[in-house]
This record gives structure tokens, sequence and C-alpha cells, in this order.
């Protein structure tokens, strides 16, 4: 082809060196005709008429495994850590954003509101409204999807999303019957009324509620049913461990080739500075099938090895609309298109989100899983994965539970959470959602593809899915 298109200017009446410039440009056009072949051959989802929303820059603090080296902290520190990274790495002016979400799903009461608080601590100007959300382990997905709807709506230009979780210290309350006693101690008048309450108080009174990642609906912890999950697909123990090695293994790899370009350094006072997630472990089939069960006992098939563990961390993204984002001289690095969220079953369908919402999403945007370069979908359990990726290439499914005619189909495991996932990386519940949408947005610009898709089970039933679209480079 190259032959072909030189032909004609070699034949031509000009100067040799006129020749020759001709022929560097037939081969740097041939060039990157061929590149926009092999990169851009798909159509892209812009429509007429909707404003291009865009992801400019994503962060997160190292994710640690909680009451590690972030014990002594608040939830605002580390939020307000991941948004003083993301104005050191973007180096928006601090007054340039027009509002701030956060996603949280523990919170700490004393910072109720945690985006406005961690908004104050890392200098944002104190007329930029904040506010916080909780959506379970798709909180910070619903912070991001909440910002594109303030966009969209004309309301805002560039908005902030993040979220953060901090397990290391959790609300722990008194009991009901103490707290009742508590709060009438405060109101009575006389000693006697004192007295007679404090007379009242009996050792039972003096134990403590303490949390747990259980469903108030039906009183079940996640893990439990994700263990029951596995079984009514017939994952099997093997399986899982399998899947949890990849996740840990694929991590280190990606840690080590330097991959993870979202994670910031944050001095932690009083201690080092921390720069690298601290939950990635390699470890092996035979050390991982020693382990018990941790949920379903003596004959689960859920352990510690094949679940996420308890983690703190913070996320921030910085979301703007096309035209702002270019104007401010920003380079971004993804569409943020279509996405849903869905709802169902949460006594035998809580972690089945991925499943419900992968197949709408991709209709709304007119897309099929092949035309999908990069998955990234939450990692709560190995078993929830596997369950998932069973139940999306299953017929029975899809035409029984779902009311569609045929199944989705898997993602192709060559596309699948390359550089690791929240069993490896660690999984702060409020500030998932953002890393796997950064990390959709760096892959797809990493390996070359236009399309993403984030997907991600939580607590309720309910499930969250987006479709990403690479920024053409």
């Amino acid at each position: 082809m190259a032959s072909m298109l030189m032909n004609p200017i070699r034949s031509c009446s000009v100067s040799s060196s006129w020749a020759v410039r001709f022929d560097a440009l037939a081969v740097n056009l041939i060039f990157n005709y061929f590149l926009s072949v092999q990169t851009k051959s798909k159509k892209t989802l812009a429509r007429p008429g909707v404003k291009n929303i865009v992801l400019v820059e994503g962060v997160r603090t190292p994710f640690l495994l909680s009451g590690t080296t972030y014990a002594d902290l608040m939830p605002h520190d580390l939020a307000r850590a991941a948004l003083q990274g993301l104005l050191n790495r973007t180096g928006i002016p601090k007054d340039a954003v027009d509002y701030i979400i956060y996603g949280t799903v523990i919170q700490e009461v004393k910072t109720s509101n945690v985006a406005r608080e961690a908004a104050l601590g890392a200098g944002f100007s104190d007329k930029i409204p904040a506010h916080t959300v909780t959506m379970a382990c798709i909180s910070s997905n619903q912070a991001m999807t909440s910002s594109v709807g303030l966009i969209a709506a004309g309301q805002c230009d560039a908005v902030v999303a993040g979220g953060v979780e901090f397990m290391s210290d959790v609300p722990i309350r008194h009991s009901r019957k103490m707290r009742k006693t508590m709060l009438s101690l405060n109101k009575a008048k006389t000693l006697g009324q004192r007295l007679s309450l404090i007379g009242s108080i009996r050792l039972a009174h003096l134990s403590p509620e303490l949390p747990a990642v259980a469903e108030f609906s039906t009183a079940e912890t996640m893990g439990h049913s994700a263990d029951r999950l596995a079984a009514a697909f017939g994952v099997s123990r093997v399986e899982q461990d399998e899947f949890a090695l990849r996740s840990h293994t694929l991590a280190k790899k990606a840690q080590d080739e330097g991959l993870l370009q979202d994670v910031i350094s944050f001095k932690v006072p009083g201690r080092d500075i921390v720069s690298k997630d601290n939950g990635i472990r390699p470890s092996s089939m035979e050390q991982m099938a020693k382990l018990k069960p941790a949920f379903v006992k003596p004959h689960g098939t859920v352990t510690a090895a094949n679940s996420s563990f308890l983690t703190d961390g913070a996320s921030a993204v910085l979301i703007m609309s096309e035209e702002k984002a270019l104007a401010m001289g920003y380079k971004p690095k993804a569409y943020l298109r279509d996405f849903v969220y869905v709802s169902q079953d949460p006594k035998d369908q809580l972690l089945l989100g991925p499943t419900y919402a992968t197949p709408k999403v991709l209709e709304r945007a007119g897309l099929s899983m092949s035309d999908i370069d990069v998955f990234e979908f939450h990692e709560a359990f190995a078993g929830q994965i596997m369950a998932n990726l069973k139940a999306m290439d299953s017929d029975w499914f899809a035409q029984t539970y779902m009311g569609r005619k045929s199944k989705v189909g898997t993602p192709a495991m060559e596309k699948f959470n390359l550089w690791g996932g929240s069993l490896s990386l660690g999984h702060p519940f409020g500030a998932t959602g953002c890393r796997l949408a950064t990390t959709v947005a760096n892959r797809l610009r990493k390996e070359g593809g236009q399309y993403g898709l984030i997907a991600a089970c939580a607590a309720g039933g309910q499930g969250h899915a987006m479709v990403i679209e690479a920024y053409p480079q």
C-alpha cells in the first residue's frame, strides 16, 4: 500500500528533496491510518445534543488492612489526603470546583457529612457545597453518577467525587436499654431521680452493640450469603481459591510494574510515608487450602483467603464537562457514558448485581460483551465473582429470573481485572467505585482499548454498572 501511494509522488517532476519529504509524509499517513484502524475501529458513544462528561483524573490513598498504619486517624483524614492528592495531581484551583460529593458506609458520628469536613481540611473554598451519600459498596459509584447528573443538568461544570471507609475505628454503641438510661439521666432533675436510674442498670445493659456486615432485612452476614450463593451455582472451594490467587498475583505484578498510578503517597502523622497497598499477598493453593471456612462451618467454601478484607482507604476523581476541561487545558482520561442501578432479592440474590446490571447497561449503550476491551468488577468474594460469571453464562438463569431471552455471556478473562481487584488491593466500602472507574480509564489508555465496563454488587441486593469510553489520544 505504501508503494502504491508513493509511486505517483516519485513520478512527479519535483526536486529530490521534495520527493523525500513526500515519501516521509506518505509513510506517516499510512502509519496513522493503520493505527486508527486498530484502536478506533468502533463507534463513539457520543450523542447529538447530549453533553460529553469526562473523567479528568483519579487518585486514591494506599488501601491498608484495617488496624495497621492508619489506625489512629479518622475518616476525614483519609478523605482529605485523597482530595489533596487530586489537587496536587491536577493543579486545579481550589475555587474552580463547583461541588464535592463523597460516599461512605459506616459513618463517623462526629463527621457525618465527611465530604464537607474533608473538603474544608483539604483547603477547598468554603463556598463549595459538599454532601455525603451512602449506598453500601457502591457509595462512591453513586457519588460519581450524582456528579454526572449535576453536570448533565447544567448545574455544574466541575465536580469532585470520591469515597472513604475507615474500619479501624467503627462506632460501637451501648445497648438500647443502656442508651435509654443514659438519656434519662441527662434529663433527670433531682439526685433521687439520678440514683434511681443508676440503680436500674444491670450487667446485661453494659453489653455493647458491635457493627456487623449483615443485612438488616434478613439478619444474614454477607459472607454467609456469599457461601450460599457459591453453593447454589456449584462454585467449588478450588475455583474460589484459584480466583483469589489470580487476583493477588495480578495485583502484585501491577504494583511491581508501577501500573497502579492512581495510588498517591500519604504521610501519616506520627508515622512513615505510606505509598503502597499492604494487603497484596500472593500465596499458594496449598497454603490457602489449609484455611477453615469463615462463615458456614464446617462445610462452607468461603474463607479469609478468598474474601476481601476489612480495609481503610479513600479515593477521589475529578469529573468535568468536556468543554470545561478543554478550556482549562486538561487532557481527560475517559468519557463517562451510560450507567444503571439495579436491585433484586436481598436474600438469595444479594451479590448478583453485576449479572443484572451488565446486560442493561450494554443495551443502553448499544454494545455487546465483545465490544468491551476492559472489565473491572468488584471482587467482594471469589465465590461471588464466580457465581456471577456462571449466572451471566446461563440461558436458564436469564430466562427464569431476569426475563431475558438469552444470556449476556461472560467477560473474556484476558480482559478481566488484570491489575488485581478488591480481593487483593482491598475494599474500603465507600471508596471502591472510584478505584474501579479510574482503573478502567488507566487500563484503556495503557492497553489501547476503547470501551471499559465497571460493575459491582452491594448490600441490600443492589448493583451498579457503567460504560466508560477512552478519550482520544
